[in-house]
């Protein structure tokens, strides 16, 4: 098992959930981070730090599309292991829907 973000990040990109990661497992796109499956070591710790709720176990239905998605973008973008400042409008993304299709960006972000 490990944890994977999905599309609640996209434009959210609280970064909670870096500060708390014992094994420095996240990695930052443009947009969203996401979570090298194979770094992962399954602690759970960093799910309830994430006030968009866009961190789950890959054990959850339906969260295959998100687990490769991890996977692959983990490999390219830089490593984050420092929280950031969210972007100043993270709140008004909170809960929309269809952010993958209409805001997904495989581009790199900043990292530390």
């Amino acid at each position: 098992m490990t944890y994977v973000v999905n599309d609640n990040c996209i434009k959210c990109k609280y970064t909670d959930c870096v500060e708390v990661c014992p094994v420095d497992c996240f990695y930052e796109g443009e947009n969203m981070l996401v979570i090298h499956p194979d770094e992962c070591i399954d602690c759970g710790v960093c799910e309830p730090e994430c006030p968009a709720e866009a961190i789950k176990p890959d054990t959850e239905p339906g969260l295959e599309k998100w687990l490769g998605l991890n996977a692959e973008y983990a490999k390219t973008w830089p490593n984050i292991t420092v929280k950031k400042e969210a972007p100043a409008d993270a709140k008004d993304w909170e809960g929309v829907a269809g952010k993958f299709e209409k805001f997904f960006s495989a581009e790199p972000g900043q990292g530390d």
